[in-house]
């Protein structure tokens, strides 16, 4: 059985609501997790906050923090799925922010830099991480990466 059904599974015993903030993976997260029939058990809601706008304006994450540390960071990351979880209220928050390619790079963010951060059941963590490969992989590792965590989080308490 794949990781969206073992999770699907585990959220809807544990009555548990997910929401994701998705910038580089770009609905990836939530195409997976919806792909089980009965997610809207446990899926509240997606959103591909793609550009800075849409993270400052429809998420609400404070500009001066994309200013200062960039869109790809730990600081936006954790601002995303901060404002995500104020206003989902979901037990489960996630954000996504890097750089997939195969452009966009610079040597201090590299192709394949990836953020992520967590909000579950009031824990807040985060990852810094480096992937290879192409864009389409880049993705799909950091949509696993996250529910691989998520799983694991979960079952761990």
């Amino acid at each position: 059985m794949n990781i969206n059904f073992l999770l699907a599974e585990m959220l809807k015993s544990q009555k548990l609501k997910i929401a994701v903030a998705e910038s580089c993976t770009g609905g990836l997260i939530s195409k997976l997790l919806t792909d089980v029939p009965g997610s809207s058990d446990y899926f509240y809601a997606g959103l591909v906050s793609y550009s800075n706008d849409a993270k400052i304006n429809l998420l609400g994450v404070d500009s001066e923090i994309i200013n200062i540390f960039g869109a790809v960071s730990k600081e936006c990351a954790v601002a995303m799925v901060s404002a995500l979880h104020n206003k989902t209220e979901c037990e489960i928050c996630i954000a996504t922010t890097g750089i997939a390619g195969p452009g966009g790079g610079t040597p201090s963010k590299p192709v394949g830099l990836v953020y992520t951060a967590f909000l579950i059941c009031g824990k807040l963590s985060f990852e810094k991480l480096f992937f290879k490969g192409s864009r389409d992989l880049i993705r799909l590792q950091t949509a696993n990466f996250c529910l691989n965590y998520v799983l694991n989080a979960c079952k761990n308490g």
